[in-house]
């Protein structure tokens, strides 16, 4: 008698944070401006950030300043990462709420055995305190930061240190994401990509050629799950 073959391992979706799960930009901005307001530089605004996010609180800071022609210098962005932290942590969760339909999404997904997780460049300590504020974490099997590794997106260690702490398998893996540091960490590692319109990218999501682009997250099934790994799978074997 032929053997019947083992059913596929539920996947692993893994979100990327900012502008994917979670609409930050008001406490984003607000903290910003907080910081750079210690250089007595002029505020930003939220059509600014698709500039300035995606590399964590550092680099934000230091675009921020160049952008208000004050590049750094010596000591001082230690200080100002401090007072960023230290104001955005003590604001949370703010303004920031999860995007449309993400919730049930996520319900959705966890009710047919999908594991779920979070690769951001945010610092891991906040990107936790905020998902604990808005009572998220529940959902997730592993949260990295950018912080959590010696590397961050795009760097394909970040994704697969990710997936590793999720007990997922790189082969049943999707990877979400609004930005190009998402579609290309998922890239560099070999898994397909989901990309997301609504979030924070300074470019068409379609210019960064991801697998799949859903406008909200009502799309995000089991199905779509399973037909983008099957195509990916297909495509890579030819």
């Amino acid at each position: 008698m032929p053997l019947t073959p083992a059913p596929a391992r539920p996947a692993l979706v893994v979100f990327d944070l900012d502008g994917t799960l979670l609409d930050t930009h008001v406490d984003l901005v607000e903290s910003l401006n907080h910081t750079i307001a210690a250089l007595d530089l002029a505020p930003v605004s939220y059509d600014d950030l698709t500039h300035l996010v995606g590399q964590g609180a550092r680099v934000m800071i230091e675009r921020a300043c160049r952008l208000r022609g004050h590049p750094l210098e010596g000591d001082a962005l230690p200080l100002l990462v401090e007072r960023f932290v230290a104001h955005y942590a003590g604001n949370m969760p703010g303004r920031t709420e999860p995007y449309p339909g993400l919730v049930a999404a996520m319900d959705r997904l966890r009710s047919e055995g999908y594991r779920l997780a979070v690769c951001t460049n945010k610092m891991e300590s906040l990107a936790l305190g905020l998902l604990d504020k808005l009572d998220l974490l529940r959902y997730f099997d592993a949260i990295s930061g950018g912080d959590t590794f010696p590397v961050r997106k795009p760097d394909a260690r970040h994704l697969t240190g990710t997936i590793e702490r999720a007990g997922g398998d790189i082969t049943r893996t999707v990877m979400i994401g609004d930005s190009i540091n998402d579609i290309a960490v998922a890239k560099n590692a070999g898994v397909p990509s989901i990309a997301v319109p609504f979030g924070y990218s300074d470019v068409p999501v379609s210019s960064l050629d991801p697998d799949v682009i859903i406008t909200h997250f009502d799309e995000l099934t089991p199905q779509l799950i399973e037909r983008l790994l099957q195509e990916y799978a297909e495509k890579v074997a030819v």
